[in-house]
């Protein structure tokens, strides 16, 4: 008889997320996260970091505290198990590091006794985070040599206490409480008790990493009635010692945008460069995409206009959309940008003139701003009898068009992609605009206004509108709302420093 081949094994790889930050993930980290079929992620982890998994993957959420219900360890361990089992590479996504606090020795052993292969990448901890992001040294040569990573609350199963709060009262250095909000009033009683220093400085550091972290400087007699009167919240650290005496003004906390919500609108393709300079200065950014890209219903225009481009005098592009879709669709075809011919090249503004550089393609003309008013009047005093292609958008203003026909082009039109309008907003944003959770909302064209105030309505007079443009002010007044910033550059960095 032939031995039945055994079914290939799956690989568990038990990842830390570090604090919070999601910047901060390991190299390693990200790979795993790549390759994994299935990711079981905690609360803690930000979910920013899902996008470094694999199209198609499984994410499964284990339980938010206070929201949802949170997978019991003992299920976590089996479909780590199952999934594995199955023949799934699976990734366990934890907040901060696996091996600090986060019930790893639990799971590995589960792993072992089913004969799972794992590997373990380490995270950065919180704890070691907040010294960098909230300016509080956990050792200093004068004050504090060692530090104590200590668990603020014990589980409930346990037979006995662990912690020698006596050893803790006594110990030479810093104290830092991991879980330790809602059990202050017990362990900082302890500590009194057995011989800390009432007056010993606390600092209670939330969020550690993330843009609303937040830094409480109390004592050790005060923290339970400091954490009630701020209502601070999980999740906390509290470092005790005269380390927390030396809590310097935080970088972190002094970027200009810190503490600052702000709201990017951008379809999904566009998102990321507007998203990372809000982010650099310390903004929270959330993203819902008001329209989307779609391309044409029919590409049998588009793929006539190219075939016939030597014809032309000029392709003038009024989008790095335009650019994507139409050189896209010359390579699709099996050409390249030969097919182009002689024509020359136009840009509307500086960003889509970046976009055919990143095809290798230089733009003849490009106006320093971003309007088509600019571009018509750059183009306009050698037009005459020239014939243009315009490169557009299904919907947009004949501004362009209506400005080389009057200089004496002769102009055709072309859509190269579809701008639609999203159908529904998502239900927490729309919650977190009502109840004016959101400081600043992104407003880069016309389009995006109208969608805007259509998913919103009234909801976007609890923020602030920051527009690109004055043709984009118009819009939003001719709909009702105020801009509260106007771009003077119309670009996305002229945008974020309009909301600086």
């Amino acid at each position: 008889m032939t031995e039945a081949t055994p079914a290939p094994q799956g690989r568990v790889y038990l990842v830390g997320s570090g604090p919070g930050d999601p910047g901060l993930l390991t190299l390693r980290g990200r790979d795993c996260l790549a390759r994994a079929d299935v990711v079981l992620y905690d609360y803690l982890a930000n979910p920013a970091l899902l996008a470094h998994a694999r199209l198609g993957a499984t994410l499964v959420c284990l339980g938010r505290h206070g929201r949802d219900h949170i997978v019991p360890q003992a299920e976590i361990n089996r479909r780590l198990v199952d999934e594995a089992r199955a023949g799934r590479a699976v990734c366990r996504l934890k907040g901060g590091d696996p091996a600090m606090f986060a019930r790893l020795a639990e799971e590995t052993a589960a792993l072992a006794d089913a004969g799972i292969e794992f590997e373990i990448v380490p995270g950065v901890t919180a704890a070691l985070a907040l010294g960098s992001y909230a300016g509080i040294p956990l050792t200093q040569s004068e004050l504090a040599s060692a530090v104590a990573f200590v668990a603020g609350k014990e589980r409930d199963d346990k037979a006995a206490a662990a912690l020698d709060f006596r050893a803790l009262a006594e110990f030479p250095g810093t104290l830092v409480f991991y879980m330790g909000v809602t059990t202050a009033r017990h362990w900082a009683g302890e500590l009194i008790r057995h011989g800390k220093p009432a007056d010993t400085p606390v600092a209670l550091v939330r969020r550690c990493s993330l843009p609303d972290q937040s830094v409480v400087l109390t004592r050790l007699d005060a923290i339970g009635d400091e954490i009630e009167r701020r209502r601070v919240r999980p999740p906390a650290l509290a470092v005790v010692g005269e380390v927390a005496r030396q809590a310097a003004p935080s970088w972190f906390t002094a970027r200009p945008l810190h503490g600052t919500r702000v709201l990017v609108t951008r379809t999904a393709e566009q998102v990321d460069s507007l998203a990372a300079e809000l982010a650099e200065l310390g903004a929270d950014v959330l993203s819902h995409p008001v329209i989307e890209i779609a391309p044409p219903e029919d590409f049998a225009r588009l793929d006539r206009a190219i075939a016939r481009s030597a014809e032309f005098d000029w392709i003038v592009f009024s989008s790095a959309n335009g650019v994507d879709a139409f050189v896209g669709r010359v390579c699709a075809a099996g050409g390249d940008v030969r097919a182009l011919g002689p024509a020359r090249l136009a840009a509307i503004g500086p960003a889509t003139a970046q976009r055919l550089a990143d095809y290798h393609l230089r733009a003849d003309v490009a106006p320093p701003t971003h309007r088509a008013e600019c571009l018509a009047a750059a183009l306009a005093p050698a037009a005459r009898d020239k014939r243009f292609l315009l490169v557009r958008a299904s919907r947009g203003r004949e501004t362009l068009a209506e400005g080389l026909a009057a200089a004496g082009a002769l102009v055709e039109q072309v859509v190269a992609y579809r701008s639609l309008d999203v159908a529904q907003a998502d239900p927490g944003i729309a919650a977190s605009l009502a109840a004016g959770q959101i400081d600043w909302v992104t407003v880069t064209s016309s389009a995006i206004a109208r969608s805007l105030v259509r998913l919103f309505g009234q909801s976007l007079a609890k923020a602030r509108l920051a527009s690109i443009s004055p043709v984009t002010s118009q819009t939003l007044r001719e709909l009702g709302f105020e801009p509260a910033a106007e771009a003077t550059t119309y670009t996305m960095s002229g945008l974020v420093a309009a909301i600086r």
